[in-house]
């Protein structure tokens, strides 16, 4: 769990720096590098899901994964709506909120929420704790605390300490794929690995519009679609 730790620490880092930024941004300044942050997010989750649906054959361009994107945003967003998941995440929010004397800060849970999500579903998180649990390698999860430590400090900066806690499911959520991978890391085939940063970057995406244009999406609810391709190939993997 060594990338997981250097990741966590990152985050901290990030978001520390991005606070003592805060007081000296103005309002405006604060709003532009929101929308920023969002249309960034916006393009990094399109380009790693397009990367995955458009292939070249035959010199023509086609779309693949299309139904196991339709499916896992569906079934997935069925199963997260029905367990209410990004509830239960603004509760956790709150309870931070209130454990560290910060009910005044209105951005507090969004900050959280929104920050959790970004660094957490996306493919290097994914990619690089499997990496790490089957192999001992955290060369990507280190490439990916350094992008996470510049974007926890822009969000810091305009979110405030809210995401700095982001640290916080960084630690569980990317600790347990590394545990998991290295229990069962000969299960998990590359395939399984692309499909599941396929979808994340698709969240990414949806992440991404609700900072710029405010939340249109429960991405939280999205999440048990990360779920649907590992159960897709585990019966394939059956049926063959």
């Amino acid at each position: 769990m060594i990338g997981t730790i250097i990741n966590t620490a990152a985050v901290v880092a990030g978001g520390i720096a991005g606070l003592c930024l805060k007081n000296g941004i103005k309002q405006k300044t604060q709003d532009i590098l929101m929308q920023a942050c969002g249309v960034a997010s916006m393009f990094i989750g399109a380009s790693g899901t397009l990367a995955k649906m458009l292939v070249i054959q035959d010199g023509k361009l086609e779309t693949t994964g299309t139904m196991l994107l339709i499916f896992s945003l569906v079934l997935g967003g069925a199963l997260g709506e029905f367990l209410d998941i990004e509830a239960r995440m603004d509760t956790i929010g709150e309870k931070i909120k209130k454990a560290v004397k910060a009910q005044n800060d209105n951005l507090f849970v969004e900050g959280f929420v929104n920050v959790s999500l970004i660094i957490c579903v996306g493919a290097m998180a994914i990619v690089g704790s499997i990496q790490d649990g089957i192999s001992g390698d955290y060369s990507m999860l280190a490439a990916k605390a350094v992008l996470d430590l510049v974007i926890v400090l822009i969000f810091a900066a305009t979110y405030g300490i809210g995401a700095v806690f982001s640290a916080v499911p960084i630690l569980v959520y990317q600790g347990s794929i590394t545990l998991l991978a290295a229990f069962f890391g000969s299960f998990v085939s590359e395939m399984i690995i692309s499909d599941l940063s396929f979808i994340g970057s698709t969240l990414i995406f949806c992440v991404g519009v609700n900072i710029a244009f405010g939340k249109k999406f429960k991405v939280g609810n999205m999440l048990p679609a990360l779920i649907v391709p590992v159960l897709y190939h585990v019966a394939l993997g059956m049926i063959h």
